[in-house]
C-alpha cells in the first residue's frame, strides 16, 4: 500500500451521554498522514450535554456529570470541529455510528467519505471470533504507548483505530480496493452500484 496516494483522512470517534438519540459529550479527531497518525495536529473536545449522563455511559467511558459540568456546550465548539473535520474523508470503528451523530450535530457537514475497519476487519481477517476494536487490539497487538487516556475515551479510540486501519490496509494494494472494502454501502465514498441493462 502506498500510503502517499491516500486523500486527506481522519479518524473519528465520539462518546455519547447514553440517550436515544445520543448527546455527545467527547469528540476527538486524528489525522493520519504518510501512514501514521499525525499527533501534532489531533484535536479533541469535551462537551457538556444538554441531557445527563446516564450512569450506564459513565461506566463505559468515565465521564460523569460533575466531570462536564464546566465544560463547554456543543453549540460553542461546533464551528471549531466542522473547520477541523472540514470536508476529508473520515474513518472509525463501527463507522455508522460517529457517522450519525457528527451530522446529526453538524447540519449540512458531510465527510468525502467513510471507511469502517469494523467492515474492513471483518473482511480481512474472517478466521476471527470477534472484530471489535478490543478484539483486533489484542490480535494486532499495535503499539499504543502514545495513545492518550483509556480505552473509551475517544483520543484513545481514535489512536487505536488508526493503528488498526493501518495494519489492515497493508492487506490492499491500493486505496480504491481499500475504499471498496471499507466504505459500507449509502455511506460517501461507497462505490457506485452498477447500472441495470436497459434498451435504447
Amino acid at each position: 500500500m502506498n500510503f502517499s496516494t491516500w486523500p486527506p483522512l481522519i479518524v473519528v470517534d465520539v462518546e455519547g451521554n447514553g440517550t436515544h438519540p445520543p448527546d455527545l459529550v467527547e469528540v476527538a479527531i486524528l489525522p493520519v498522514r504518510d501512514g501514521r497518525p499525525d499527533l501534532t495536529t489531533a484535536r479533541s473536545w469535551l462537551v457538556r450535554p444538554p441531557r445527563p449522563v446516564t450512569a450506564r455511559a459513565s461506566r463505559v467511558h468515565g465521564l460523569t456529570n460533575e466531570r462536564l459540568a464546566r465544560c463547554p456546550p456543543w453549540h460553542d465548539i461546533a464551528g471549531q470541529a466542522r473547520t477541523a473535520l472540514g470536508h476529508a474523508w473520515i474513518a472509525a470503528h463501527n463507522a455508522h455510528v460517529d457517522y450519525r451523530a457528527l451530522t446529526a450535530h453538524l447540519p449540512g457537514w458531510q465527510p468525502a467519505g467513510v471507511i469502517d475497519t469494523l467492515r474492513l476487519a471483518r473482511a480481512t481477517l474472517p478466521h476471527l471470533p470477534s472484530h471489535t476494536l478490543d478484539a483486533l487490539i489484542d490480535h494486532l497487538d499495535p503499539d499504543l504507548t502514545q495513545a492518550t487516556d483509556h480505552r473509551h475515551r475517544a483520543r484513545y479510540d481514535t489512536h487505536a483505530t488508526a493503528l488498526v486501519l493501518l495494519t489492515l490496509a497493508q492487506h490492499y494494494p491500493s486505496w480504491d480496493h481499500l475504499t471498496k472494502t471499507a466504505v459500507p454501502p449509502g455511506l460517501p465514498g461507497a462505490a457506485e452500484p452498477d447500472e441495470a441493462p436497459t434498451l435504447w
